[in-house]
C-alpha cells in the first residue's frame, strides 16, 4: 500500500519490474514501451536477484513462459525460482500487470509449465490487450494499442521498392507457415509474374526450417533468403525492397511484424481474422491485404495485383498507436493496479 499513498500524495514515484533483461537485441516493442513509460515510473529490468530481493511496486510481465526457460539453467531449477517469485509477489501483494501478447506460448508448455503459468494468472491484477478484439480478463483489462516503429527507424534510410519482390521477415518458426509460403511461390508460374521473387530474413529456429529454406533457394533462383539475426539498418533495407511484406502465420494475434513493415510504409499480406480485420479499417485502405483458408499461389498473384492497382495514402493512418500516449495509458494501467481498481476513462 506504501506506492499506492506514495501515488496519491505526489512522493516517490512508481517503480516497474519488467520481466525482460536489458540486452542490445531486445524487442524493439519493449524497449519502446519501456522509454514511453520512464517519464512516468521508474523501470527496473529483470534479473532473479531483483525480482525475489530487490524493491519495486509493479512486476510487468511479458511472454510469462521466458521466465521458465532459460538455457543456463536447470528446469527444476527454474521453475523453483519461478514459484519463489510467485510467492514473493503473493506474500508482499505486489501486483502484476500483463501484457497479452499471444494467448498461449507458442512453441507449447508442459504440464508443469502450463500449471505454473496458471499461478501467475490467477495473481495477475491487469491485463493490457494491444487489440481490442482479444478477449477480457478478470478481475481488470485494458486497451493499449501496439505501438508503431516509425520513430525506431525514422534515422535509417528506407530504399526504393523492388518491383515483384515479396518479403517475409522476422524469426523462422514452424508456426508462421513459411515453408507454406515457398512451396506457394515454387507454383507461381514465372510467365504470370515474370518479376516475381521471394526473400526470406530471419533467424530459422530448427535444422529442418533452415534446411528446407535452403533447398528452396538452391532449386530456385527466384528465391533467396538471408538466414540469421539482422540488425535495424538490414531490416530496413530488406523492407524498404519488397513491394509486398507476406506473412502467413498459422496463429496471428498481435504481430510486431505487422506493424513494423507498415511502418516503413510496405503493403502486407496476411491471414483473415478478426484483429487483421480492424487493423486493416484502422490504418486505411490499400496497406493490409488478406485471405481466407491456405495460402496458396493465386493468393500470391491476386495480391500483387492488388498492391499495383489499388489506391492508398501516403502512409498507414497510425494515429491512435503513438508512444506518448502509449506511456500514458501503462502509467495509468500500473495506478489502477496497484489500487486493484479499473482504469479510469
Amino acid at each position: 500500500m506504501g506506492a499506492t499513498l506514495a501515488i496519491e500524495n505526489g512522493q516517490t514515484p512508481i517503480r516497474v519490474l519488467q520481466s525482460l533483461r536489458q540486452q542490445a537485441d531486445d524487442n524493439p516493442y519493449v524497449k519502446q514501451v519501456v522509454a514511453a513509460v520512464s517519464a512516468y515510473v521508474d523501470v527496473e529490468f529483470f534479473s532473479w536477484r531483483r525480482a525475489l530481493f530487490g524493491r519495486y511496486d509493479v512486476f510487468h510481465v511479458h511472454w510469462p513462459e521466458f521466465l521458465l526457460r532459460a538455457p543456463e539453467r536447470s528446469r527444476p531449477l527454474q521453475y523453483g525460482l519461478f514459484l519463489a517469485l510467485l510467492a514473493r509477489m503473493v506474500l508482499s501483494r505486489r501486483p502484476v500487470v500483463r501484457t497479452l501478447h499471444n494467448i498461449e506460448p507458442h512453441e507449447g508448455a508442459n504440464r508443469i509449465e502450463r500449471f505454473l503459468l496458471g499461478l501467475l494468472d490467477r495473481h495477475t491484477r491487469m491485463w493490457i490487450r494491444l487489440n481490442a478484439v482479444t478477449a477480457d480478463r478478470a478481475p481488470h483489462t485494458v486497451t493499449i494499442l501496439h505501438g508503431h516503429y516509425r520513430d525506431w527507424f525514422a534515422h535509417l534510410p528506407v530504399p526504393e521498392t523492388v518491383p515483384g519482390r515479396l518479403l517475409y521477415f522476422g524469426l523462422i518458426r514452424p508456426y508462421k507457415g513459411v515453408e507454406t509460403l515457398i512451396d506457394s511461390f515454387l507454383r507461381l508460374d514465372p510467365a504470370l509474374a515474370p518479376d516475381a521473387e521471394l526473400r526470406i530474413v530471419g533467424h530459422a529456429s530448427t535444422r529442418g526450417l533452415r534446411r528446407r529454406i535452403t533447398d528452396a533457394c538452391n532449386s530456385d533462383p527466384r528465391i533467396g533468403a538471408l538466414l540469421h539475426y539482422v540488425d535495424d539498418p538490414t531490416l530496413a533495407t530488406e523492407i524498404g525492397q519488397a513491394e509486398l511484406v507476406v506473412l502467413p502465420f498459422r496463429r496471428m494475434l498481435n504481430s510486431g511484424s505487422l506493424l513494423l513493415a507498415l511502418s516503413l510504409d510496405r503493403p502486407v499480406l496476411v491471414p483473415r481474422n478478426e484483429a487483421n480485420e480492424a487493423l486493416a479499417e484502422e490504418v486505411g485502405p490499400g496497406w493490409v491485404y488478406m485471405y481466407d483458408g491456405d495460402l496458396d499461389r493465386d493468393v500470391l498473384l491476386g495480391a500483387l495485383w492488388q498492391v499495383r492497382n489499388t489506391g492508398r495514402a501516403r502512409t498507414p493512418d497510425f494515429s491512435r498507436r503513438e508512444w506518448d500516449d502509449a506511456g500514458d495509458r501503462h502509467y495509468r494501467a500500473y495506478v489502477a493496479a496497484l489500487r486493484g481498481e479499473p482504469v479510469e476513462g
